[in-house]
């Protein structure tokens, strides 16, 4: 059978424990400040996707040397400093990573090097300009395609000057975008969110020696700080976890511990959501592991039921609603999600995609603009799933399959490798018939 389809089958336990890889979101921004510093940054449990790779592979092309050893579980990266990355010679290819294309677009058009950036067919639809007109009004000139989306072709020996920037809709990628630009540019660059989003940026930055003034929820930078090399160890990504933590808490009768997970303030909206859904959570053992808050995560069992989820919380569990809608599929009761309108602009339409997959299992849904209301029902049935590429799609319905009265088969699924390569192997060490 094509590593393209999954077929997940009914009947499997999630038990135990088990370790997930590292944060991806952590992963890129090592690799990112570490090329920017001065000196070799070591990184430990870097997650080696095919996203993250896209990122490493940017840099390489632009003169970083980045060495990996112990099969990949250390990375050694030769940092080139503020003024010494190498105009690429040819595009910049990211894959299927909009992390990359947007953090990278605000590292090249700040270094003021002549660039294009591309991305396969996914990538190449998704929205760029929220990330290309604020650089715009730095001082750079980026080029997109006719609807705003990649390739973006940016202008070299462009000097930028800080901007005082607000916001219009909460993105940690576009404020990260502008904070890493705002590292090469003249003057204090300032972004102020509608919305809190996650600080790996801000804290990283920091553990790289820059100062970075934040208060509530506007964050400053001032140009031309040096970054100076450190070591990072990253912890294990929540993103990642939470299809398991989904899965443990949708089949209700199991308990389940996921090792050594970040839990940084700004990335758990997902076990906020799920104990206002009922789930029985606890955080054991927390500690601190390169600036990030880390602890062990255990599902114990219970009953979930629908919830209105606070606006509040969905920024801080944006990556994690596709599990979530799963979890609410099989909740009792309804769950009315709004707010949720970046979900329309990820690796798919997070919200049209979740909503025909539900449906082919036999839910009933509703979609919004910005969100979805899902009716919980005890069981779901067979079913075909289309996840058009989108990793996070396949993997919240191979966890669909604990609640499933037959298989569920999944095409699209070889995309789960640019986040969670290991995803098939690791489910099936913890129970999923899969």
């Amino acid at each position: 059978m094509s590593n393209d389809i999954l077929i997940a089958r009914p009947r499997g336990r999630l038990q135990g424990s088990l370790t997930v890889p590292g944060d991806k979101s952590i992963s890129h921004r090592s690799v990112m400040l570490g090329a920017l510093a001065e000196g070799v940054t070591e990184v430990r449990d870097c997650l080696m996707g095919e996203d993250v790779r896209a990122t490493m592979g940017a840099f390489r092309a632009m003169g970083v040397t980045i060495d990996e050893l112990e099969d990949g579980r250390l990375l050694r990266i030769h940092g080139v400093g503020l003024n010494g990355l190498k105009a690429p010679t040819e595009v910049l290819d990211c894959g299927n990573s909009g992390t990359s294309m947007r953090l990278l677009c605000g590292i090249v058009a700040g270094a003021g090097l002549p660039a294009t950036l591309s991305g396969d067919a996914s990538l190449c639809r998704r929205p760029m300009r929220r990330v290309t007109e604020p650089l715009g009004l730095m001082g750079a000139r980026i080029e997109t395609a006719a609807q705003g989306t990649p390739p973006l072709h940016i202008q070299g020996g462009r000097a930028l000057h800080g901007i005082d920037y607000v916001l219009p809709m909460a993105s940690a990628q576009v404020k990260s975008a502008l904070l890493l630009a705002g590292l090469f540019a003249a003057g204090e660059t300032c972004v102020t969110e509608p919305a809190i989003t996650r600080d790996h940026s801000e804290r990283m930055l920091r553990g790289f020696g820059v100062e970075v003034a934040q208060s509530d929820s506007r964050v400053c930078i001032r140009g031309g700080q040096a970054l100076r090399a450190t070591s990072i160890v990253v912890p294990a990504d929540i993103s990642s976890a939470a299809f398991f933590l989904v899965g443990a808490a949708l089949q209700g009768r199991e308990t389940l511990t996921v090792r050594a997970v970040g839990v940084n303030p700004t990335r758990t909206g997902v076990l906020d959501i799920l104990r206002l859904m009922g789930a029985k959570l606890s955080l054991d053992n927390p500690r601190e592991i390169g600036g990030e808050p880390v602890a062990d995560i255990t599902v114990h069992p219970g009953e979930l039921h629908g919830a209105e989820i606070p606006a509040d919380l969905v920024p801080l569990a944006i990556d994690e609603f596709p599990a979530l809608f799963v979890a609410a599929a099989c909740a009792r009761g309804r769950t009315v999600v709004t707010g949720a309108e970046e979900l329309r602009h990820k690796e798919s339409d997070r919200i049209e995609t979740m909503a025909r997959g539900l449906r082919a299992l036999g839910v009933t849904v509703e979609t919004l603009p910005d969100g979805m209301v899902i009716e919980g029902c005890q069981r779901l049935g067979a079913g075909t799933i289309e996840a058009h590429g989108d990793h996070r799609i396949a993997m919240a319905f191979a966890m669909a399959s604990l609640r499933a009265e037959a298989d569920i088969t999944i095409h699209g699924a070889s995309a789960i490798a640019t986040s969670f390569p290991d995803f098939v192997a690791l489910a099936r060490t913890a129970g999923l018939l899969i």
